[in-house]
């Protein structure tokens, strides 16, 4: 990545504060009515039909969802361990590149897991889940390494903890953007802030897999 990540998450991190202080400032005695003629469209074989001012002021954006609540709290745990991936970097590898790569990576999911821990706590959602019923393992989150990975990874050095960082992080990458394909499988991600979130990681993560995968080759080769 390049060192604009750290603006785009910080951008995604003002979207989102910005759309939950409007959800949790003070009321106001009334909304005030459209201005702008809001068009609904027809079905099939039926024509647009312009709404009138009420019927515009009585829309309202998609709550969120128990698939949204798990959703950013499976997040916060993949996050989490991606940043303990980073963490080892800095004593196991001399390679520059990789250094770089991980440092915006810390950064930048440090970032989100703010932005989510947020989300949370202004819907009065528990951080972490009070009945312990949603398990986080290898087996129940896409890309999670294993705690034989992840003791793997902290046990090399130089150009094999490279390699075994690469290739692990792409698998952890690729785990994530999985995990927002499911909540939209499910009908999630229909409350704007998540729908925001989710979309950011997909393309975020989707560029890193890239330039890791080269990052892979040109040190396999």
């Amino acid at each position: 990545m390049t060192p604009p990540i750290r603006l785009a998450s910080l951008g995604i991190a003002a979207l989102l504060i910005a759309g939950l202080t409007a959800c949790t400032g003070e009321p106001e005695d009334a909304a005030p009515l459209p201005t702008t003629p809001v068009v609904q469209l027809g079905g099939p074989g039926e024509p647009n039909r312009t709404l009138s001012p009420d019927e515009a002021a009585a829309l309202t954006s998609p709550s969120y969802s128990e698939d949204d609540v798990l959703f950013v709290r499976d997040m916060l745990h993949h996050h989490s361990q991606a940043i303990e991936m980073t963490g080892f970097v800095v004593d196991r590898s001399d390679d520059e590149d990789v250094r770089l790569l991980a440092e915006r990576m810390d950064i930048s999911q440090t970032d989100e897991m703010a932005v989510l821990e947020k989300w949370l706590q202004d819907r009065g959602e528990p951080v972490r889940d009070p009945d312990a019923s949603h398990a986080h393992s290898a087996d129940s989150m896409p890309g999670l390494l294993t705690d034989a990975e992840m003791a793997q990874l902290e046990a090399a050095e130089g150009e094999e903890f490279d390699i075994l960082f690469l290739t692990f992080m792409i698998k952890h990458h690729q785990g994530a953007i999985q995990m927002v394909q499911e909540l939209y499988a499910a009908d999630g991600g229909q409350e704007p802030e998540i729908d925001t979130f989710a979309r950011h990681v997909e393309a975020d993560q989707g560029i890193e897999i890239t330039r890791m995968q080269r990052m892979l080759a040109e040190r396999e080769g």
